[in-house]
């Protein structure tokens, strides 16, 4: 043996030798505000799949139509090259966009986004990125996944557009990934296409993401999709909410429609939320019109009709007191005088109050069922003890 070689061990005997696939050329395309977490929760399954393989499996270009150093949502910068003249025929572009992603426009993508879809590329809209692929033309009847907080927005602006509430679509030309953690899935799911199923779950191993979700795992498991903590009928009752946010349906119809009284529908409320039927519809309906405050041109008044409030004054009122903010004032998510976006309170910190406010109340002397009128419907706004009723306030 020569002295200047190191051992590194017997050699694998040839039938024990994994077939090596040609190499792989993945694109990330990205635009200010992307969100950094997803693009590497995408990346690193690539890295850790060339670490395992003894010859690299995956090449990966960032590239950016808005100059060398992009900016991401927690104030780091990627440096990307520009938009290139080749052709990506056979290979998977991933267009991740984040916040501001509802009114970005750059010519020069929407045209090098056809032509490589045009010349044989895949596609894939990560979170927000969908805007940018509907804008040009590319999403036409195909099924959509985004995240879900802004997928209402979505819907408003491009309601042909059929959208599903789970973590990754698929297609031959046009795939979608509603972002965050679910990069990790979706690319797990086509390293196992590419290079088996052993293959992907020893990177699932190494970078300790067990178990696989598949692609039509819920995003959520708070109230919403996916509620597998709470009892099948309050997933159901809480479904039938989020089904009605435009025509609320009165308490009884609720409970009509799930075979109990009004009495065991509230119970079942107080049980699983901590508060009542019509206060957990309420806090669903403002975080709705949160959303399409920030990625719709609609009006406040045309908001408020849209989350099933009957008055402009009702719908002012009852976002005031839960966000603190007047709902002209949340216009934009991420003004850009801001350092950050913030988002004004959590689902779980609402609840926490209500339940606060039911013990108050209980103390005092009152059921927690005074918090619900007789019909179950919020109707207009009423004086104070009304208001109580209806709305949550931010955590105190």
């Amino acid at each position: 043996m020569s002295k200047n070689r190191i051992s590194t061990g017997p050699a694998t005997p040839p039938h024990l030798r994994r077939p090596v696939a040609p190499m792989t050329r993945v694109t990330f395309v990205i635009i200010p505000r992307f969100n950094m977490a997803t693009l590497i929760t995408m990346i690193e399954p690539l890295r850790v799949a060339n670490y395992l393989a003894p010859e690299p499996l995956y090449h990966w270009d960032i590239l950016s139509p808005d100059g060398t150093d992009i900016p991401a949502s927690n104030g780091l910068t990627i440096t990307a090259q520009a938009l290139d003249d080749r052709n990506h025929r056979g290979e998977t572009i991933f267009l991740l966009a984040s916040w501001g992603a509802e009114d970005y426009t750059n010519r020069d993508l929407t045209a090098w986004l056809r032509r490589q879809s045009r010349d044989g590329a895949r596609l894939c809209a990560v979170e927000l990125g969908c805007y940018l692929l509907a804008r040009a033309g590319l999403l036409t009847d195909r099924q959509l996944a985004t995240h879900w907080s802004w997928a209402p927005g979505f819907q408003e602006r491009y309601p042909d557009v059929p959208l599903v509430e789970q973590l990754y679509t698929l297609g031959d030309t046009i795939l979608t990934c509603a972002g965050g953690m679910a990069g990790v899935d979706l690319m797990l799911r086509l390293i196992a296409d590419r290079h088996g199923e052993g293959m992907a779950a020893e990177v699932a191993d190494q970078i300790i993401h067990q178990p696989i979700r598949p692609a039509t795992a819920p995003q959520r498991r708070t109230p919403g999709q996916g509620t597998d903590q709470f009892s099948p009928i309050l997933r159901q009752a809480i479904r039938l909410i989020e089904d009605n946010i435009a025509e609320p349906l009165p308490v009884p119809a609720i409970a009509e429609e799930l075979g109990l009284s009004q009495r065991q529908l509230e119970r079942v409320f107080q049980n699983g939320l901590g508060c009542s039927v019509v206060q957990f519809g309420t806090l669903v309906r403002l975080q709705h019109a949160r959303v399409l405050l920030i990625a719709t041109k609609l009006s406040v008044r045309e908001i408020a009709t849209a989350t099933g409030f009957n008055s402009l004054s009702h719908f002012a009122t009852a976002f005031r007191k839960c966000f603190s903010r007047r709902p002209s004032d949340y216009r934009q998510g991420w003004a850009p005088t801001e350092e950050t976006p913030s988002w004004p309170g959590t689902l779980a910190g609402y609840l926490d109050t209500l339940r606060q406010r039911t013990t108050r109340a209980v103390r005092g002397g009152a059921s927690s069922f005074d918090f619900v009128s007789s019909s179950g419907d919020p109707g207009e706004e009423k004086p104070q003890a009304q208001d109580e009723r209806h709305v949550t306030r931010t955590p105190e």
